[in-house]
């Protein structure tokens, strides 16, 4: 295979398979898609819209229209593709063209056979893996101004960028300055941006919902290395072999101490550590062509699924997937709003807003700041998190006029529903229900 054809057709074989996922928008890219449509309709991020990440995250979506199928399935794509040719630019730059194609393939491969609410979203761990490669990059060159620059971007994108800077400092200070500068884009909003992003997001880390972190930690990280064996354990015989292991071990323990902030381990905070042990892999498995038959694991474990969706498209049948239950519903509550207007979503089910096309009609896009309950709880637990915060929101709340509300938490969770709240009755008052789903109440005002 040429080099000009390798990407291109690793590209391909990447999007033809995100196509089996068109007609799915998971919650996590429900989120953005909905930040973006509005930043579309001229709101500003932070003062106009709640939003609890960092700017060039929904800034991304802008650039498909925030719309979902083959643009959002295209979009996704393209950002694998970004990151293997990083992280086989990176490879290429320490040791030759086999371990560039090599890191970039393994690259595409994992970031497509894994647990597809992760992979298939653009989030902000996974938009890291790009950013993660050509900062370290850069720093392993010298390139003072461009690691910089590209540790700044990666800040406003996901704020665990903090972590990995050991990792691409360069002690010079045009590294400082080409930090600093991506941050000047948050000065005009900086008051409502620490206190939706960092003030939220410390909030959110301090409060987990698992009762036995360490256990579940070291349970979920097993997991992991299981099903990644055949790149952690090249990664590891490589590593045995490198000359300069504290730069390597740096990165890794920065990867590490990244999935475990916050201790909730969640799957798509394992991306983190992906760039590293890939690019590591790379250089070992050429001369280990027996651990290649651990790819089988991830392959056999969510390769069936790719076929079984698009059979289902090409049939033109529903899905017939536990975990689009949910999602399903969002479909389905989105095709009752049959009239025109603003709307409200109760609930962590962002995506309604993309799949109906309707405005959000307040600047909050979900239930967190509303309730103070966190999305990672809200449908079995009713503790508030931050209760002063949700009373105050919901004090700001009752000055909008939504022409639909879309109660998609109480279904799950009665104690949640927007009914329950006292300081909200008087103005739901003016709201009447006139068609549900099984998990969604839709309320119309009533003049």
């Amino acid at each position: 295979m040429t080099p000009r054809a390798f990407y291109p057709l690793l590209f391909l074989a990447v999007f033809l398979l995100r196509l089996a996922h068109t007609n799915i928008t998971w919650v996590e890219e429900g989120y953005p898609l909905a930040a973006a449509a509005e930043m579309l309709r001229g709101k500003a991020l932070y003062n106009e819209i709640w939003f609890d990440k960092p700017p060039l995250f929904p800034a991304f979506y802008t650039l498909i229209a925030a719309k979902t199928g083959i643009p959002l399935r295209l979009a996704g794509a393209l950002y694998v593709l970004l990151s293997a040719w990083s992280i086989g630019r990176l490879a290429r730059h320490l040791w030759s063209e086999t371990e560039e194609r090599l890191a970039a393939a393994l690259t595409a491969f994992f970031l497509t056979f894994g647990i597809p609410a992760t992979v298939m979203v653009i989030g902000p761990d996974l938009m890291l893996i790009p950013i993660q490669a050509a900062a370290v990059l850069a720093a392993w060159r010298g390139q003072a101004l461009a690691a910089g620059l590209i540790a700044g971007i990666g800040m406003v994108i996901n704020g665990k960028m903090l972590i990995f800077l050991p990792a691409v400092l360069v002690l010079r200070p045009a590294w400082a300055a080409g930090f600093l500068l991506p941050q000047i884009i948050l000065l005009p909003a900086a008051q409502n941006y620490y206190q939706q992003v960092w003030a939220w997001g410390s909030l959110y880390s301090r409060d987990t919902f698992l009762t036995n972190p360490l256990a579940e930690g070291l349970q979920r990280t097993a997991n992991w290395l299981g099903f990644h064996s055949a790149i952690v354990i090249a990664a590891a015989l490589a590593l045995k072999t490198e000359p300069n292991k504290r730069r390597w071990l740096i990165w890794l323990t920065c990867g590490l101490i990244a999935v475990t902030a916050g201790f909730r381990f969640a799957p798509r905070y394992y991306f983190l550590l992906i760039p590293p042990v890939l690019i590591l892999a790379a250089r070992a498995l050429p001369k280990q062509k027996l651990l290649a038959a651990l790819l089988l694991i991830p392959l056999i474990r969510f390769g069936p699924r790719y076929l079984e969706l698009a059979a289902d498209n090409l049939q033109n049948r529903p899905h017939q997937w536990r975990d689009l239950a949910m999602e399903q519903d969002s479909h389905a509550a989105a095709k009752l709003i049959n009239e025109p207007g603003p709307i409200l979503v109760w609930g962590y089910r962002p995506e309604i807003y993309p799949l109906s096309g309707h405005p959000a009609a307040t600047r909050f896009l979900d239930s967190q700041p509303l309730t103070g309950v966190l999305a990672d709880r809200h449908l079995t637990d009713s503790r508030p998190t931050a209760p002063e915060l949700a009373k105050a929101n919901r004090a700001d709340l009752i000055k909008t006029q939504p022409t639909w509300i879309l109660d998609g938490l109480g279904p799950y969770n009665p104690k949640l529903a927007i009914t329950e709240y006292e300081d909200l009755k008087p103005w739901l008052a003016n709201y009447q229900e006139v068609a549900r789903t099984p998990g969604t109440i839709l309320y119309r005002r009533r003049n």
